[in-house]
């Protein structure tokens, strides 16, 4: 059975060493110790948790949110036709090469909420309030 301290518990999550010391708390994952007397998560236990608590945030879009990662954009490079955008969604930073056009009709600027939609190998951007 894996066990893991709290701490890499949160690193897994995304979370902090005190939300995971929460969940612990108010009985979503059960803790126990390990041989050093640290605090330790069941690995299948978490696997659980994880399982029942994924979801992704709505960004309104009908269809599999499954290849979609909602994030503010963090940086834009943009030239006479082509543009990179960079995306933070969570712990994932997402990087698409994008038209020029497509940023000034999206409206993109630094701070936006986007959309990252991966679809095989590629990227693509899209915002909640869509082409203007």
């Amino acid at each position: 059975m894996t066990q893991l301290r709290v701490g890499d518990a949160a690193r897994l999550l995304g979370v902090s060493t005190d939300t995971v010391r929460r969940h612990i708390a108010g009985g979503l994952l059960e803790a126990g110790t390990d041989g050093a007397g640290h605090r330790v998560v069941d690995g299948a236990d978490l696997a659980r948790f994880v399982r029942e608590h994924a979801h992704a945030p709505d960004d309104g879009a009908a269809g599999s949110a499954r290849n979609r990662f909602v994030g503010l954009v963090t940086a834009l490079l943009v030239d006479d036709v082509m543009a990179q955008v960079e995306v933070q969604a969570g712990p994932h930073r997402v990087v698409s090469l994008i038209s020029a056009e497509a940023v000034h009709e999206l409206d993109l600027k630094v701070g936006d909420v986007a959309t990252a939609v991966v679809k095989a190998t590629s990227v693509m951007i899209d915002t909640p309030k869509g082409i203007r």
